[in-house]
C-alpha cells in the first residue's frame, strides 16, 4: 500500500455517506437565494397572495379572477393612481375617491422588499391615509424591477427617483394575514388581504 494510502486512505474506503454528503461546514457563509426568490418566499410566509404575470393580459386577467372570486363585481374600488386607472379602464371599474364605501384598494407601490417580503409605499399610492384608514382589501400592481434586497436600498431609489419631492407618509405593508391569525410580532400594526400581481419587466 503506498504511503500516501495509508496517511489519506483511498477512496474506496470512504463511506458512501461523505461521499454523497454535499453538507456545508459550518463556518462556510451561506448561500444567498436570488432576490426575487427571496422576497417571493417571505411574502408568502407573511400570507400574501403572489400572482406571477409574464404580460399585461396575465394581468388583466388575473385582475377579473381576483374581482370574481371576491364577488367584488358590483363593488366599489378605491385608486388614487391616475396611470392605474387609464391601464385598468376596460374593466368598468366602479371607483370612489372615499375610503369608507370601497371593498378593495388597487395601487402600486414604491418597492418590493426581499429581505421581509414587505412591501414599501408612500404618498405616492396612498396619499396622507394611515394604513387603517384604507380599505382592508389590497391589490397592488408591481413589478420584478422593482424587488430590491432592503429597506436601505429602496428608501435610497425613492430619493434619487424624487430628486425635487421626496414623498413622505413613507411605510411598509409586512402583515398580509386576517386579525384572528396574527401573532404578538404583529401587534399594533394594519393588518391587509392583499394580492400583488407582478409583472415580468426584466
Amino acid at each position: 500500500m503506498s504511503l500516501f494510502r495509508k496517511i489519506f486512505g483511498s477512496k474506496s474506503e470512504k463511506s458512501e455517506e461523505e461521499l454523497k454528503s454535499n453538507v456545508r461546514g459550518k463556518y462556510m457563509p451561506e448561500i444567498k437565494l436570488p432576490v426575487d426568490e427571496r422576497f417571493t418566499i417571505n411574502f408568502k410566509a407573511n400570507g400574501g397572495k403572489f400572482l406571477y404575470c409574464e404580460n399585461l393580459d396575465e394581468i388583466y386577467n388575473s385582475l377579473n379572477n381576483i374581482i370574481e372570486e371576491n364577488n367584488w363585481e358590483d363593488k366599489k374600488v378605491l385608486v388614487f393612481d391616475n396611470n392605474l386607472k387609464d391601464r385598468f379602464k376596460d374593466f368598468n371599474l366602479s371607483i370612489s375617491s372615499y375610503n369608507q364605501e370601497a371593498a378593495y384598494f388597487l395601487t402600486t407601490c414604491e418597492n418590493l422588499i426581499a429581505d421581509d417580503g414587505s412591501l414599501l409605499i408612500s404618498s405616492s399610492q396612498i396619499a396622507e391615509k394611515r394604513l387603517k384608514e384604507l380599505p382592508e382589501n389590497f391589490i397592488v400592481f408591481a413589478t420584478t424591477s422593482q424587488i430590491v434586497e432592503n429597506i436601505g436600498e429602496g428608501l435610497k431609489g425613492i430619493k434619487s427617483k424624487n430628486k425635487k419631492q421626496i414623498p413622505t407618509n413613507i411605510t411598509t405593508i409586512k402583515h398580509f394575514k386576517s386579525s384572528e391569525e396574527k401573532d404578538f410580532l404583529s401587534y399594533g400594526s394594519s393588518s391587509k388581504n392583499l394580492y400583488l400581481l407582478l409583472l415580468e419587466d426584466l
